[in-house]
């Protein structure tokens, strides 16, 4: 178990279940890649180690992101919204982001407004 900075955790505001959203986003070109999920742990493993780490909702586990797919996401620069309530993660993205084998997750699907 890694512990997270006390100063770091006194400013982030969770969801109930103890997590914070945290977007991805390629370092270099503004890029969205992603958006998971952190709580204190995954926020520290992923600090101390340089790789991004999140909260698996449906699993109940940690995963650094590449572990298995090889697209890893080499961590630039963490920041910390206004509210304290978002991070976001700037990242040097290898290979695809998302599950479906996309760049981004949010290549799929446009909505007309």
């Amino acid at each position: 178990m890694t512990d997270l900075d006390p100063a770091i955790a006194a400013r982030l505001k969770r969801t109930p279940d103890g997590l914070v959203p945290a977007i991805a986003q390629q370092y270099d070109t503004g890029e969205v890649l992603m958006l998971g999920w952190m709580d204190d742990e995954a926020l520290a493993r992923t600090l101390t180690s340089g790789r991004a780490t999140y909260w698996s909702r449906s699993r109940q586990e940690y995963w650094a992101k590449g572990d298995t797919s090889g697209h890893v996401q080499h961590v630039r620069e963490v920041r910390l919204d206004c509210d304290g309530d978002t991070l976001l993660l700037k990242v040097d993205q290898v290979g695809a982001a998302c599950h479906t084998g996309d760049r981004t997750c949010f290549d799929a699907d446009q909505l007309d407004a």
